[in-house]
């Protein structure tokens, strides 16, 4: 078997992020900073609304890395992403990973988080172990 037909296909996951998502992100996160929220400091941001967290969009890779690769992505998975704009709620927010190269043992993949319009949210890559 070629290394390449042992890497795990990556199934998109798609979420709505609307406020009472971040809200609760935010609380369990312990990130309060009101930027986040529908609070007075929020509005009056370049913005003009509460941005949702980051890492509560990258958590959408990380999600459709580990159903691809189970224990093996939080025991080796990596990932590498830059932020490309922010999350005005309310958005569907799509992640996407597209397999790259295997090398090594190592899959690699492209992985971005596009909103409804199309707009690139994140992008970056994510590696993982397709060895046991």
């Amino acid at each position: 078997m070629r290394e390449k037909d042992a890497a795990p296909e990556v199934a998109s996951v798609t979420r709505l992020i609307d406020q009472s998502r971040v809200d609760r992100y935010g609380v369990g996160g312990r990130d309060h900073n009101p930027i986040h929220f529908d609070t007075p400091e929020a509005a009056k941001s370049q913005f003009g609304r509460p941005v949702a967290h980051g890492m509560l969009v990258l958590a959408l890779v990380s999600e459709a890395m580990t159903k691809a690769f189970g224990d093996r992505w939080s025991e080796g998975g990596h990932l590498k992403v830059r932020w490309r704009a922010p999350v005005l709620t309310p958005a569907r927010v799509t992640a996407i990973a597209n397999l790259r190269h295997v090398e090594d043992g190592v899959a690699t993949y492209d992985v971005s988080c596009e909103d409804e319009n199309g707009e690139v949210l994140l992008a970056g890559m994510a590696r993982g172990p397709i060895d046991s």
